[in-house]
């Protein structure tokens, strides 16, 4: 399903894009996509929350560590960024958005499939989502001169952006957690469909991608350059994520969650914060991470047949 998801999403805008008669309607349709995403990621996160309590939400020793992967190789790239130009700055920017970008919604999704564990996934959702809040306007400034706005206020910008998604959801599914067995129950059993609600996210980010990466007018060469990074960021951190921890479960559970990114809130951050070229990595890093989900999901059920 992953795999037609993304190529739907990419032949939607290609269509778009090639038909004039829908050009009128491309301000609806692209505010369409981006908040239709930002409410399949409440959706599949709301699904996640249903089935854990918020005794479940435990610091594990490894949450530590990937947040420390994540933080420590923001901060080196952004360093790296402050002395480099032209082509290998933009790079050096693809990539540092690579590894700051919060976890996505679906990891919990995908990690509950494979057989890790969901709790600890949303619990790195939740943490990685508030060191990013607070991280990414202490560096944005520093690399982007252009920059008018202070700290606070970028806080706020990100944090309206996230928390909205990220908290509602939470005290929705608790709320009928400790008012309304009955419903909760119901909802736990409608969860097992989250992963099909992930394939209607993955469509329009996908979309959203497109969109990015056609209005950037790059050439092949930078491309290649920008798909060549985005590859190597998301092997880094899942190979990282199942490599910090032992035990089959949380080698999933870890690998997910580091590996597998909000690519919509990555190709945000490139457009509004830095310039829209880095926004691209958002789109091509998607299609490297679920690619990836889907040769794991062949192979555990392969395993089981």
């Amino acid at each position: 399903m992953l795999p037609c998801a993304i190529v739907l999403g990419i032949g939607l805008y290609i269509a778009y894009h090639f038909l004039p008669a829908l050009h009128p309607m491309g301000p609806w349709l692209h505010k369409a996509a981006s908040e239709g995403q930002r409410l399949v990621i409440a959706v599949l996160l709301f699904f996640q929350f249903v089935k854990i309590s918020p005794h479940d939400l435990q610091l594990k020793p490894w949450h530590l560590k990937a947040l420390s992967v994540q933080v420590l190789s923001f901060l080196v790239l952004a360093a790296l960024v402050f002395f480099t130009q032209g082509n290998l700055r933009m790079l050096l920017e693809c990539a540092m958005l690579c590894m700051v970008c919060p976890t996505a919604s679906a990891a919990g999704v995908i990690t509950d499939k494979l057989g890790g564990r969901l709790s600890e996934t949303v619990t790195y959702v939740v943490l990685i989502n508030v060191a990013a809040t607070f991280l990414i306007p202490l560096v944005i400034p520093l690399v982007n001169p252009s920059a008018t706005m202070g700290f606070w206020a970028y806080v706020g910008h990100i944090a309206l952006k996230v928390f909205p998604v990220l908290i509602l959801p939470g005290l929705a599914a608790w709320l009928i957690r400790y008012t309304t067995h009955r419903l909760q129950r119901r909802l736990m059993r409608w969860s097992s469909n989250s992963f099909y609600v992930w394939g209607v996210g993955l469509t329009l980010a996908m979309l959203l991608a497109t969109r990015a990466l056609l209005l950037s007018r790059l050439g092949w060469g930078a491309v290649a350059g920008i798909v060549v990074v985005s590859v190597l960021c998301c092997f880094v951190q899942f190979y990282a994520g199942r490599h910090m921890v032992s035990g089959k479960e949380q080698k999933i559970t870890a690998g997910q969650s580091l590996g597998q990114k909000n690519t919509g809130f990555l190709i945000w951050l490139g457009y509004h914060y830095l310039t829209p070229v880095t926004s691209v990595a958002g789109g091509l890093y998607a299609v490297c991470q679920n690619l990836f989900n889907s040769w794991e999901l062949y192979q555990k059920a392969h395993q089981e047949r």
